[in-house]
């Protein structure tokens, strides 16, 4: 079930990279009906991180389609989609019921017009930020002269409010609009027949306005609309300043290899040990990355035990930007030789059986550090900013992975992008990541975790998706 509670009060922190979804979910619709599996994937991603900036954003429409999109794409990659699933039926009754009302609407209309009242024909089909840009689309093209705009201004009391009345238009809820920018964004139906839009902050904001067709475009900081011609200038220029060796040179990245010392972690095929095989993977990742300019730090660079809460204290120590903590699998022996695949994870109210055990398996390493956090801690801690950069480094990290291997290695599977609730990477102020690299106890991936040169592909691959998470972001 979601989380609604704690979706709320994160959702006034997640304020960036809020532009294109439209063009996302655009996009996404097109990989979903590839035949190509990475595709597919890609789109699933992309609809999960569509469906957390809805939810913070209170877009309905977005949340909608996203859940359709996760369904689907979820559905052929055969991942376990039935929490969403359950929400999308739900929205879509509720949906139902709405319609259900629009004969009562119709009947209210026609006492309108029998009484002399106006009725708006003006109906707001939704309101949405886009960076600095406030949308509100109509259900029909608006005319200039019903858009009118005051100011109430004092400076005294710190109080300025931008006010926007449509007039002849209507709205079925009311909507609280947030942004980084003001203190309060409000979107009310003023009068019957007048639909108020009010923007609050402390200080003076530059702000104007167009109506375009059926939708009233709303920009802060007085920037008109680039040209698309000055934009086709950039690339060259960033091509010229970006050369990949110097590509996020001051950037710290601590990586973790989970467990060590007198936690020997998962217990495999032939006693191949997790502790032994991480650390080896993440020396890889360490050499690699520092070759291309990185400041790497590294949770324990030997054979000793560090406790879960401290890993994400030496993160914050360093003020590192990204944290990954690299693990490996296990099942129960008579589930061996099914349960194979590289998956990675990020923070988060687990949704499936399988997460919850594996988070169950990587917890158990250190119980005292879960009463330390106890559940308010662990909820507190979660970042909306952070959960949301933490999905796409997931997302990058696993895509790197996959094609480092892919090529060169028979039967890799991809276990996909999944929230869990690992104990881990609680308290991390950066975005933070856990990885699966393999099942210790599959004979065949286990032989492949303990080989060097597979150890080393499985490095480029890390490697290679945090740098295109650094480029990304």
């Amino acid at each position: 079930m979601i989380r609604f509670a704690l979706l709320f009060t994160l959702f006034t922190l997640l304020l960036f990279g809020a532009s294109k979804d439209y063009e996302t979910l655009k996009e996404s619709s097109h990989l979903s009906s590839s035949k190509n599996k990475s595709e597919i994937f890609r789109a699933y991603n992309n609809y999960k991180n569509l469906y957390l900036r809805s939810m913070m954003n209170e877009d309905s429409y977005l949340r909608m389609k996203s859940l359709e999109g996760i369904v689907k794409t979820g559905t052929k990659l055969h991942i376990d989609v039935e929490h969403y699933l359950k929400e999308l039926s739900k929205i879509k009754k509720q949906k139902r019921g709405v319609k259900k009302t629009s004969s009562a609407d119709k009947t209210y209309t026609k006492k309108a017009k029998s009484k002399g009242v106006v009725v708006p024909q003006y109906k707001l089909e939704y309101a949405r930020w886009n960076d600095d840009v406030l949308r509100l689309k109509f259900n029909k093209k608006l005319k200039k002269p019903h858009v009118h705009s005051f100011n109430i201004l004092e400076p005294k009391k710190g109080v300025f409010k931008y006010v926007f009345d449509i007039h002849n238009a209507m709205l079925d809820n009311a909507h609280s609009l947030h942004h980084i920018q003001f203190l309060r964004v409000r979107l009310a139906q003023y009068k019957p027949n007048i639909i108020r839009l009010v923007l609050q902050s402390k200080k003076a904001t530059k702000i104007d306005y167009e109506v375009r067709n059926d939708t009233l475009i709303i920009r802060l900081s007085g920037k008109k609309r680039v040209k698309k011609h000055k934009v086709k200038k950039e690339p060259a220029v960033v091509k010229r300043v970006t050369p990949p060796k110097r590509l996020d040179r001051n950037e710290v990245i601590v990586i973790d290899p989970g467990h060590g010392g007198k936690d020997p972690g998962a217990v495999g095929y032939r006693k191949y040990r997790e502790k032994n095989i991480v650390i080896e993977i993440a020396k890889e990742l360490k050499y690699i990355l520092e070759s291309r300019g990185y400041k790497v730090y590294m949770t324990r660079s030997r054979d000793n035990f560090v406790k879960l809460r401290n890993r994400t204290k030496f993160a914050n120590d360093r003020n590192a930007k990204i944290f990954v903590s690299i693990h490996a699998n296990a099942v129960e022996k008579k589930h061996a030789n099914k349960a194979y695949g590289i998956e990675t994870y990020f923070l988060a109210k687990s949704r499936t059986d399988r997460a919850k055990r594996v988070a169950q398996q990587e917890n158990q390493a250190d119980l005292g550090d879960m009463n330390y956090y106890g559940v308010e801690s662990f909820l507190n801690t979660i970042s909306s900013h952070n959960l949301v950069a933490s999905n796409k480094l997931a997302i990058d990290l696993q895509r790197g992975m996959l094609g480092s291997l892919k090529p060169y290695y028979k039967g890799i599977h991809d276990g996909g992008v999944r929230e869990g609730p690992f104990w881990v990477l609680v308290g991390a102020k950066m975005p933070a990541v856990l990885v699966e690299v393999g099942f210790v106890t599959n004979p065949k991936e286990a032989r492949r975790l303990v080989n060097a040169k597979y150890q080393r592909r499985m490095a480029l691959g890390m490697a290679n998706g945090i740098e295109r998470y650094f480029l990304n972001n």
